[in-house]
């Protein structure tokens, strides 16, 4: 018997919180711009990061993971988050997990390597502009400045008491990127809203 059963289109934890975040962009007349990035691809791997498969990977993804503490690199629309000693969270763009997943497998060949798709895990909100650190600064236990959290560093901290991965973004105006569990994401966003009154009232 044929299958009738219509797939569930893919819907994220923010969808309803979308033009709450867009009105309060514009009402901060450029102060902070906030919003969600839904559904990027990110892939969890843990790997000896003095290996062979280090390297391999590295050569797969067109993009050498980082080996300095809480750095990020970044190549094409990949970029490699520093979690851990032998831990990278590696992002794409949506839809790309299952690709990369394979991509590093292979090039591991028999190495010793996890690979684990945590797309599903989290969501990204974007928090830009230039009141993007003062917002952050609120409830991030972080010291933010640019000379101590500068662009293309990262950290796994808490924002308002939610855990989170922090990422400052290297390209011009980019911002932040705050990773963060989906049950926690309205909460998240929520608070984000309250602590841009300051610019939005």
């Amino acid at each position: 018997m044929a299958d009738t059963a219509l797939p569930i289109p893919l819907q994220s934890p923010l969808t309803d919180a979308a033009d709450r975040l867009a009105a309060a962009t514009r009402a901060s007349q450029g102060a902070v711009r906030l919003a969600e990035l839904p559904f990027l691809a990110q892939v969890d791997v843990r790997l000896d990061a003095k290996g062979a498969a280090a390297d391999a990977v590295g050569l797969a993804l067109d993009l050498q993971l980082p080996l300095e503490p809480n750095t990020v690199v970044r190549a094409g629309e990949l970029t490699a988050l520093w979690l851990g000693p032998d831990e990278w969270l590696v992002v794409g763009p949506p839809g790309s997990q299952k690709d990369l997943q394979s991509r590093i497998r292979g090039a591991a060949g028999e190495e010793p390597v996890s690979v684990t798709d945590v797309s599903a895990q989290r969501t990204t909100l974007l928090v830009a502009g230039p009141r993007a650190r003062d917002l952050l600064a609120h409830g991030c236990p972080l010291d933010l400045h640019p000379r101590t959290f500068e662009p293309g560093r990262c950290a796994q901290t808490t924002l308002a008491r939610a855990q989170i991965v922090l990422v400052a973004r290297e390209e011009p105006r980019a911002g932040f990127w705050v990773l963060v569990r989906s049950s926690f994401a309205g909460y998240l966003t929520d608070w984000l809203l309250d602590a841009a009154a300051e610019w939005t009232a």
